[in-house]
């Protein structure tokens, strides 16, 4: 529990950095900061002054932060320069499709990925270890965007099979068919990175003595897979799963462009694009936020997985 609770403390403090790194991209950005915040919006002398008391321009820079982490904390970044609507609700309308493509991926993730790493793993020098070997670094190799584009083509084009524009209609299945290829895309560098991190990690537990003795006893291959390779091989490959999950957000920023899917990802393009400044801020911090949970998520899931860990801990 002391260990939970020095994690948490580390993630406040570096929430408290990030906001605070969040809030002054307003004053970094080129330009007069109430003409940024006006947008399109003529720069009348009562537009000026609803800016101004709205963001409390007029205060010092402290006491805007302060104010704007207050609102933060509630939910309340502010209002969207281009649609006019909160930010927290034009976050909310786009995530719910990036959510799905980023559940999609990581299904696709974990049940090839670590399926393929442990089978290459247990048979290391085999032929389909070398076929595996040689295609994970082909698909580490290849930028999402290519990718992207390459489905579309042959997925979408000289073989029409999926829809490669948009979301769909919300319907399970159609949107199960306009995911299809954007997931794969968004998947194929990291089903290759969790590939070679499990047969390297199956590969090292394998070669341990106790598992040698295992065989001799005569144990079958299943029940040593399960109880001695997988459970000491998981740890390395929890903390690789925890960097695959915050490459999912940032993956999709190309990935839902080439697609146009709308999601989060092509929200953030927009809004650095037309220098919507409220709408990148609120982006900025959601995602800090979940990169930091997902960092305290995969540690105390090594600490549950890795005895060794809590005895390193302890000491």
């Amino acid at each position: 529990m002391t260990f939970v609770a020095r994690r948490l403390a580390w993630v406040i403090g570096i929430m408290v950095l990030v906001s605070f790194l969040v809030f002054s991209l307003l004053a970094a950005s080129p330009g007069s900061v109430v003409a940024t915040l006006l947008g399109a919006r003529p720069a009348t002398p009562e537009a000026i002054e609803q800016v101004t008391a709205q963001y409390h321009l007029d205060s010092p820079f402290l006491v805007q932060y302060w104010d704007w982490a207050k609102s933060a904390l509630s939910g309340d970044f502010g209002r969207s320069i281009q649609s006019g609507q909160t930010v927290t609700s034009d976050i909310a309308s786009h995530l719910t499709i990036t959510l799905q493509l980023a559940l999609y991926a990581l299904v696709l993730v974990l049940a090839l990925g670590i399926t393929i790493g442990i089978v290459a793993g247990i048979r290391q020098g085999s032929l389909f270890d070398r076929a595996t070997s040689g295609l994970s670094v082909l698909g580490m190799s290849a930028p999402g965007f290519v990718v992207s584009i390459l489905l579309s083509y042959l997925f979408g084009v000289l073989v029409s099979i999926f829809p490669v524009y948009g979301g769909g209609n919300g319907d399970f299945t159609d949107r199960v068919e306009h995911l299809t290829l954007p997931a794969v895309a968004l998947a194929v560098g990291m089903i290759a990175l969790i590939v070679r991190q499990t047969r390297a990690a199956v590969g090292d537990v394998v070669d341990q003595d106790y598992v040698t003795f295992a065989r001799a006893r005569g144990l079958n291959l299943r029940r040593i897979t399960l109880h001695y390779v997988l459970r000491n091989a998981a740890a390395p490959v929890v903390n690789t799963g925890g960097l695959l999950a915050i490459h999912l957000v940032s993956g999709a920023v190309l990935v839902e462009s080439v697609f146009a899917l709308g999601g989060v990802g092509q929200l953030m393009v927009q809004s650095v694009e037309s220098k919507d400044i409220p709408v990148v801020q609120g982006l900025a911090f959601f995602i800090a936020l979940f990169v930091v949970c997902i960092n305290l998520l995969v540690d105390v899931v090594t600490l549950i997985l890795d005895p060794r860990t809590r005895d390193g801990v302890r000491r």
